[in-house]
């Protein structure tokens, strides 16, 4: 791998991981009080998971974000970097949302807009680079199970 090359790859998951280890920093205490005292639906798996895939689903939005940084630049380039930094924005967010202020109905309403832009950064992904845009599939599958989480989480604790 060249240097430039190198360099970009690191920008863009060490950036990436960041962003999710900050959240999850902010969000420490509210997630410890989720894991205490809500009722969660029985699908959901054990709290040490949670940060075991994010972890690699960070890890897999990065190289998706540089192998887009290194496409030759031009508007597709420019909008699908916007979108990405549009989903991690939303992203960051929803922690904060569902774990900080236990607002389970909308932290769901919230997780459904992350989805969808999921999806548009996916198709302007794959104008560029498909494996960058199938390097997104395991997360759009994720945030659609976390979906149906926190749809039952918001269910169960009304």
């Amino acid at each position: 791998m060249k240097t430039g090359k190198g360099k970009t790859y690191a920008f863009w998951i060490v950036l990436t991981e960041l962003v999710g280890a900050l959240a999850g920093l902010l969000t420490r205490g509210g997630a410890e009080r989720y894991q205490q005292a809500v009722l969660k639906p029985a699908l959901s798996p054990p709290g040490w998971l949670f940060p075991v895939v994010w972890s690699l689903l960070y890890l897999l939005m990065g190289i998706a974000a540089a192998r887009i940084a290194l496409t030759p630049e031009g508007p597709e380039r420019r909008g699908a970097l916007r979108l990405y930094a549009a989903q991690l924005a939303v992203n960051f967010l929803w922690p904060l949302i569902f774990f900080g202020l236990q607002a389970f109905g909308f932290a769901f309403l919230w997780l459904v807009l992350l989805w969808a832009l999921i999806v548009w950064m996916a198709l302007s992904f794959r104008e560029l680079d498909r494996t960058a845009a199938a390097l997104l599939v395991p997360y759009l599958l994720w945030v659609a199970f976390a979906g149906v989480l926190s749809f039952g989480v918001w269910l169960l604790n009304r």
